[in-house]
């Protein structure tokens, strides 16, 4: 393995979380030969320059937080990302409930007054699409609009 190589990666990792499947590609990008990509990855994993758990708890919280998506879309992102359900299951273990109905009824509030809309029930159904375009699961979504 290139130490410059290991180096770049290594610097890369350092400046924010990363998962393994998007150095993958920014090894790919940097042109580095693939018959050096494993031992690159294995050893900035035994480093703990990368650390799939890690990550998935940095995207959870600033997806959520930032975002404002649901744990539905946060999941399917993460999925597309290569993380494994075990990591993703335990990153969104760490919203809280309350925190989590809190943000979807501040999403839905925040949304009411901009939607044109004939009648309750077309206001409701807009607002549904909506916060599920967030990735809020359609249970909780259904009874928040009930409660108005």
């Amino acid at each position: 393995m290139n130490e410059k190589n290991y180096n770049r990666a290594a610097n890369y990792c350092s400046k924010s979380e990363h998962c393994i499947s998007e150095l993958k590609q920014k090894l790919y990008d940097w042109k580095i030969p693939s018959e050096e990509h494993d031992d690159i990855i294995n050893r900035l994993l035994e480093e703990r320059f990368i650390d799939e758990h890690r990550y998935a708890s940095a995207y959870v919280r600033d997806k959520f937080h930032f975002n404002h998506w649901g744990k539905t879309k946060i999941a399917l992102m993460l999925k597309a990302k290569k993380i494994s359900s075990a990591d993703i299951d335990e990153a969104l273990s760490e919203i809280d409930d309350e925190e989590y109905i809190n943000s979807l009824k501040n999403l839905i509030d925040s949304q009411r007054p901009k939607i044109k809309a004939s009648s309750e029930y077309e206001l409701n159904a807009k607002l549904f699409r909506f916060a599920s375009s967030h990735g809020y699961e359609s249970n909780l979504i259904s009874s928040l609009l009930s409660s108005f």
